[in-house]
């Protein structure tokens, strides 16, 4: 699937709870500043997962635009032939 080809893993860090009240500052501004995700591990075995609001917004309107087939198969159809050199470079009309 494209979604899972595009993850950038390298942009995801863990804390424990400890560590991320201890720096929650700073914890905030890197995944503000640099579209990171953090994953918060609790004692417990279960955790939450941080990301920017610019992120969360761009999950949301991927999923709005993979939500219908027909869409989702025309943006796999573009994406496709974009991978396969089937693309037209067109100039921009000024007015």
């Amino acid at each position: 699937m494209y979604l899972n080809d595009n993850l950038n893993l390298e942009k995801m860090k863990a804390a424990n709870f400890t560590e991320f009240r201890t720096k929650l500052k700073q914890y905030l501004d890197e995944v503000e500043k640099n579209n990171e995700t953090l994953i918060i591990k609790r004692g417990s075995g279960h955790g939450a997962v941080l990301i920017s609001l610019d992120e969360f917004n761009s999950i949301l309107e991927t999923v709005h635009l993979l939500s219908s087939k027909t869409n989702a198969d025309r943006l796999y159809e573009s994406i496709n032939q974009m991978k396969s050199g089937k693309t037209v470079r067109k100039g921009l009309i000024e007015d």
